[in-house]
């Protein structure tokens, strides 16, 4: 599978890590959504179960390269390339945009969102009644995961390591998205803004030469549970892959269903208009992250009136469906030419 991938392949893999890993961040997309979009969901899926005793024995014996193709690892490479890149550069223009054209960027995803329910009931033909339980099942899951409310912030290292298991779900699962679901944990901000900024603040300091950050405890303390998560979350992509897997294979018409629920869930999630609600202390005043911004707490939807920027949000979801459309095409172009 590995020596069969070109160039133009290998290039476009790292792109969808991009895209992946930046859909990852944002509060309400799954990262899982660009997977199964454009084609590549299930080879991840059982790339990832791949990683079990067999890999690890091959590891310890010191065989690098059989370990490297049992695990498909050039695949996996490329792709969490494209995954950790984007967090240090698509992510930050992705934090500028919300920032800025809020409504737009939504409007976008919204899209996308749409776009990703066509293609899926497009391809799937299986539906009777086991498979449209299942739908409506991941439907109410997923609009009631929307409209939960946050918990406050918590630093305890056990439950950082299971906020890391449980972000990684909206890269193995489509519709279930990582970050919102950190947002209701209270650790959104503590684990991908100060975190992330502690991490890219020490590479810079130590490309400088400045090794001050070693005596800064609240650095240290910071970059630990950054390392506690990322634990997290690699237990989590394995151990979800090995179960996705499982169900893929025996009950994969029930598995698509709830996937397709999940998804068309998280559309209340991410409809364009809505206020951000920010979290107050008890004088009625902002809490403030580390960056000195507001921190978010939740979402109040409503219908908007009909009026120019409407109208150019529309414009924008439009955008997002020929986004979906455009990986469509390519995807099948792709196959047809293999």
């Amino acid at each position: 599978m590995q020596s069969t991938r070109t160039f133009r392949d290998r290039f476009f893999l790292v792109l969808k890590g991009l895209a992946m890993g930046a859909a990852n961040k944002v509060p309400g997309v799954s990262g899982g959504v660009v997977a199964f979009v454009a084609g590549f969901y299930e080879e991840f899926i059982y790339s990832l179960k791949k990683v079990n005793k067999k890999a690890f024995a091959l590891l310890i014996n010191g065989r690098f390269k059989s370990f490297y193709r049992y695990i498909n690892g050039r695949f996996l490479t490329l792709l969490f390339s494209g995954t950790v890149i984007s967090y240090f550069s698509v992510s930050k223009v992705l934090d500028y945009l919300i920032k800025h054209y809020e409504l737009y960027v939504w409007s976008v995803f919204f899209g996308m969102i749409i776009g990703s329910i066509y293609y899926i009931y497009r391809e799937f033909d299986d539906w009777h009644y086991k498979t449209y339980i299942s739908l409506f099942i991941g439907i109410l899951l997923g609009i009631s995961i929307s409209f939960l409310n946050p918990a406050k912030e918590n630093d305890n290292l056990w439950f950082v390591f299971f906020c890391g298991i449980i972000s990684v779900s909206g890269m193995t699962l489509p519709g279930f998205s990582g970050s919102f679901i950190l947002i209701l944990l209270g650790n959104y901000v503590l684990l991908l803004v100060d975190s992330v900024n502690a991490l890219y603040d020490t590479i810079a300091d130590i490309f400088t030469g400045d090794f001050s950050f070693i005596r800064n405890n609240e650095r240290i303390e910071t970059l630990q549970i950054l390392a506690i998560f990322t634990l997290g979350s690699l237990a989590g992509l394995v151990s979800f892959s090995h179960v996705l897997s499982y169900i893929l294979k025996n009950y994969k018409s029930i598995t698509l269903a709830a996937i397709t629920g999940f998804i068309i869930g998280s559309l209340g999630v991410v409809w364009p208009w809505k206020n951000t609600l920010y979290k107050l202390d008890p004088n009625g005043d902002y809490l403030l992250d580390s960056r000195g911004e507001k921190i978010i707490e939740n979402y109040e939807r409503f219908i908007p009136e009909w009026h120019g920027e409407t109208y150019l949000a529309i414009g924008y979801i439009l955008v997002g469906i020929a986004i979906v459309l455009a990986l469509i095409w390519y995807g099948q172009k792709t196959t047809t030419n293999k």
